[in-house]
């Protein structure tokens, strides 16, 4: 498995905000993921890089509720990222969580089309290891012919989920992870330093054929050698 490269800022949503504006710039398929840390990051890359016009968006994964619901990962990118840029994207391609999982995840294949493989890939990863809504020791890990799935919740809320496959993921030219807080230390150490593990998803997702980088806070990064 390819190597990844660590990265260790005091402010990493910062530096995750210059890379998705130079996305923006180059062009191409970004794809997008949710919580707090990505939201800041989405705000700043919108006050970075004012036109999308280059690229079409698209999500790793998102919980089957509609899309102005609170917890829709499409939602929180809509309202820090889309409403704040003067160009909107070529295209907009949000899975449709109010489908259901199994519905949602067809949709979301057809929605692909030819699409083999995405230029830029953003990630977060849990207190657990988990990345997308693929989660530790689940069979969800096993697929390899899928590229989107329907996947339960093992972790607050708990609703049902969409999310891409690790085929999928680690097709990305460049895939980033954006990783923040103490309380993602030991999971920090376990994808990024530990061996590959079904118990620690991050583990996983090395760019088959391109870069992998995680961006972390010092917290995150204080058990990662």
């Amino acid at each position: 498995m390819n190597e990844i490269e660590i990265v260790v800022d005091e402010n990493p949503a910062a530096v995750v905000a210059g890379m998705l504006a130079a996305a923006a710039r180059d062009g191409g398929h970004v794809v997008l993921t949710g919580g707090s840390t990505p939201a800041v990051a989405y705000a700043l890359a919108a006050e970075r890089e004012p036109d999308w016009s280059r690229t079409e968006l698209w999500w790793g994964d998102e919980r089957c509720v509609a899309p102005e619901h609170e917890w829709s990962n499409y939602g929180m990118a809509k309202r820090t990222l889309l409403d704040n840029v003067a160009v909107q994207p070529a295209a907009v391609h949000r899975m449709k969580g109010e489908l259901g999982r199994d519905a949602g995840a067809g949709d979301y294949d057809r929605e692909l089309g030819g699409l083999a493989r995405f230029d830029f890939l953003l990630l977060g990863l849990g207190p657990d290891g988990h990345i997308a809504s693929l989660y530790p020791d689940q069979p969800t890990l096993d697929e390899s012919e899928r590229r989107v799935l329907g996947a339960e919740a093992h972790l607050e809320p708990f609703v049902d989920r969409i999310t891409l496959t690790l085929p999928m993921l680690r097709a990305a030219r460049a895939i980033v992870f954006l990783v923040a807080g103490a309380d993602k230390a030991d999971a920090c150490a376990r994808a990024f330093a530990g061996p590959p593990a079904r118990s620690t998803p991050g583990s996983l997702v090395r760019a088959v054929s391109g870069t992998t980088t995680a961006v972390l806070d010092p917290a995150a990064a204080a058990q990662v050698p």
